[in-house]
């Protein structure tokens, strides 16, 4: 057993790089969400009613006799701040609010709100209604309100107090008048201790009539206003609408951070190959190569060159063995990516079967066919026949041609050279002449390059060709690409795998993790090995 096998997987720390890519790969789910919030905010500005909201602001007093005079505990003491929020948000003045304003007292009870601050006098009426004037003419109803029901309600208190005086004066009065009829009418010098009796106690119900009056006096005398209105409302008063701007950017930063939270939830459940690193720990392959593509959307055709190079050791050799392109989906670049390598090797020189799918024939044919204007076909140069050295000392005789007649040609000496090697029709010897005369040469006969038998339609690319034949063609000698289908749903591709060499093609952004795991599974489970893999996705500037 390796000892890879047994040691713990290391898990690969995440950049914050990587994190900001994945609302930015997501950006449609990002772009939904936005815009979902947006409509919502968007109704919610436009479709509702606008609400406008005036504030009167009410400075609340203690009653006392002495308005100029402050209470021994202080001011803010002498009034039970929570006590007069209570009162301002009675039903008394709740239903003074709805007469005025003409609303239903539930919705007046909803649209009015109180404030009083810890430790002060002031307290704040706010109304929210459907336009300026019912906003204004609440807010000041209520605080109006508010200061009449107050107000009756010490005018009620002060009655009261004033009535128990009376009585109580009424009553001290005839106890003294009582009094008075019986004193003797004639009281001399020394007047009897029952008229003295009689004397002080007139004089203490003199005494306490005029405690009486006195403090009648000031409870008549005190002043009875419960506060002043300071800041009345008035128009304009500021509404819904006002802040329409600024909720809209609201909107617009809360669909921002719920797309990225859907992206970053869609993308735990549907995790995609993100870099090259990711999907070297899935295939447990090396990186071929990593295939990018240019602004008009094609491949690149540095990165096949590379790509082939890196495919040299199986291309190259005496023997060479198919090459296998796999994917696990058919929007990952799988076909182009084959048909760039093929076009690739064509241009090398080489003859290339490429064996690909009925239906995929028509979308790598105009793939060829591209590559094909980009790179004309070109006649492989014909090898040239060294010429021989001519030597110095006196000529030798002619050689004798031995061996089979046909497979030698005599030259006949010349004196004058010609500028170019000539071709005699008829057998297809090269002669060339020489400046030496009376000398004769004699030059085999080059036999033609045999060029290995394909069947299926060809293309010529550079100086090689690229002959489409069937996924399912008998093999044959020479180089041979297959691009296989989609190998989860068809495994006519890991059947040819099996005989030659395993690629697979994963696509930046849109190779699923799972799957791409799942086809390196199957690939085992049939003792297939992939040799590498390709990435493909990459944008070049």
């Amino acid at each position: 057993m390796d000892v890879t096998d047994v040691t713990p997987a290391r898990q690969r720390p995440v950049g914050l790089a990587e994190l900001a890519r994945i609302p930015l790969r997501r950006w449609r789910t990002v772009l939904a969400a936005t815009g979902l919030v947006l409509l919502v905010v968007a109704g919610y500005v436009l479709v509702f009613p606008a609400t406008y909201t005036a504030t009167t602001a009410v400075v609340v007093r203690p009653v006392v006799t002495d308005p100029f005079s402050v209470p021994s505990g202080g001011a803010d003491r002498a009034v039970n701040m929570t006590a007069e929020s209570g009162i301002a948000t009675s039903n008394d003045v709740i239903d003074k609010v709805a007469s005025i304003t003409g609303r239903d007292t539930t919705d007046v009870a909803d649209a009015i709100t109180v404030e009083t601050p810890v430790g002060g006098q002031v307290m704040r009426f706010s109304y929210a209604g459907h336009s300026e004037t019912e906003a204004v003419a609440g807010a000041n109803g209520a605080a109006e309100s508010y200061l009449q029901l107050r107000k009756g309600m010490y005018e009620n208190q002060r009655a009261a107090v004033l009535k128990s005086y009376d009585d109580t004066i009424a009553l001290v009065t005839s106890q003294r008048t009582t009094t008075q009829r019986s004193l003797p009418a004639n009281q001399g010098s020394n007047p009897s201790p029952r008229t003295s009796a009689l004397l002080d106690q007139l004089r203490a119900l003199n005494d306490q009539l005029a405690t009486l009056a006195e403090q009648r006096s000031k409870i008549a005398s005190a002043d009875l206003s419960p506060g002043s209105v300071t800041s009345a409302a008035r128009a304009p008063v500021p509404s819904s609408r006002d802040a329409a701007p600024l909720i809209l950017v609201a909107g617009l930063l809360g669909g921002l951070l719920v797309g990225g939270l859907v992206a970053f939830v869609r993308e735990s459940l549907d995790r995609r190959v993100r870099t090259a690193a990711e999907a070297s720990a899935l295939v447990g392959a090396p990186l071929l190569g990593t295939v990018g593509r240019d602004r008009a959307g094609r491949l690149s055709e540095t990165d096949l060159r590379y790509l082939v190079l890196a495919l040299g050791r199986w291309v190259d050799g005496p023997k060479p063995v198919p090459l296998v392109l796999l994917s696990t989906a058919a929007d990952e670049r799988r076909e182009q990516v084959t048909a760039g390598i093929a076009a690739a090797l064509a241009q090398a020189g080489h003859e290339v079967r490429l064996a690909v799918a009925p239906e995929s024939r028509d979308r790598i044919r105009p793939l060829l066919q591209d590559a094909q204007r980009r790179h004309p076909a070109v006649e492989p140069a014909r090898p040239r026949v060294p010429r021989p050295r001519v030597p110095t000392s006196t000529p030798a005789p002619a050689p004798v041609a031995t061996g089979n007649p046909e497979d030698t040609m005599v030259i006949q000496p010349v004196r004058k050279p010609r500028p170019f090697p000539t071709e005699d029709p008829k057998n297809g010897a090269v002669y060339r002449s020489t400046t030496t005369a009376d000398k004769t040469e004699i030059i085999p006969r080059l036999a033609p390059a045999e060029k290995p038998t394909v069947d299926g339609e060809e293309l010529r690319i550079g100086s090689g060709a690229v002959h489409l034949v069937p996924l399912d063609a008998p093999p044959a000698d020479g180089v041979t690409v297959v691009d296989a289908p989609p190998a989860l749903h068809d495994e006519r591709g890991v059947r040819a795998a099996r005989e030659g060499r395993a690629v697979l093609v994963a696509a930046r952004d849109k190779t699923r993790t799972a799957r791409l795991g799942q086809l390196v599974e199957r690939l085992r489970a049939v003792s297939v090995e992939p040799v590498g893999f390709v990435v493909t996705g990459e944008k070049r500037d």
